[in-house]
Parts: structure tokens; C-alpha cells; sequence
């Protein structure tokens, strides 16, 4: 079944920790959330799904139903996404924990590379 898109969009806004600066775009049909400009979840036909990594990703793959995300069912599954289970969207103190932990730990997806510095660039 697909999941209720503004119901969804509802529930993370409410339950979000109070002091995290949170921010969400449309796109592709789904809603991606920011925190600090970075993303840290996303909202898509398999439900929500939060950016996790290490022991925090972990953690969230021992909860009963929680399941890695896949842009399509055809598409390798995400290393960092995990869709929240159902019962977990029930529990609103739980939910808004790992909406924290999956913010705190937003990071830069891609990594820039630094300009070369114009000193150090042999002379023709």
C-alpha cells in the first residue's frame, strides 16, 4: 500500500526535536528532508526512510520491519537509507530520537575536491 505522502510530511514535521532547523523539498515524487542544508530523510512510495550510518544504521536495522530503501524494486538497495517501520511511525518519543540521531549525523554526500593552489602550479 502506498503510504499517505502529506500524512507522512505531517508526522516528521511534528514529531522533529523543537531546535532542529528542518527543511523539505518535493521532488521525483517523493519529499526529501534537510537539516543544516544536508539531507537526512526522505519520504517515497515505501514510506520514510532515514540517512544512517555505523552503529546508528545498525541499531535501526535490528527494529523489527525496518528494511534498507531502493529508488526502485529493480535498483540495489541504499547503503544509508533505512525505511522506519510501521509501528515505529506509532511510537512518536521513539520516532523523534532517530529523526535527532539521522540529523545530527547528516553529512555531505559528495565530497569536493579543494582548487588547486595557484603557488604551487609549475612554472611554464
Amino acid at each position: 500500500m502506498k503510504p499517505d505522502l502529506e500524512a507522512l510530511l505531517s508526522l516528521v514535521r511534528e514529531t522533529a526535536p523543537p531546535d532542529l532547523e528542518l527543511a523539505h523539498r518535493h521532488m521525483f515524487g517523493g519529499v526529501m528532508f534537510y537539516a543544516r542544508g544536508l539531507p537526512f530523510a526522505l519520504i517515497w512510495r515505501d514510506g520514510l526512510a532515514l540517512k544512517l550510518a555505523g552503529a546508528d544504521r545498525d541499531a535501526f536495522l535490528n527494529i523489527p520491519g525496518a528494511t534498507p530503501w531502493a529508488f526502485a524494486p529493480d535498483k540495489p538497495a541504499s547503503k544509508s537509507y533505512i525505511v522506519a517501520p510501521e509501528t515505529l511511525l506509532g511510537d512518536r518519543e521513539a520516532l523523534r530520537g532517530w529523526i535527532a540521531r539521522a540529523a545530527a549525523n547528516a553529512k555531505p554526500s559528495v565530497k569536493r575536491r579543494p582548487r588547486p593552489n595557484e603557488r604551487f602550479r609549475p612554472r611554464s
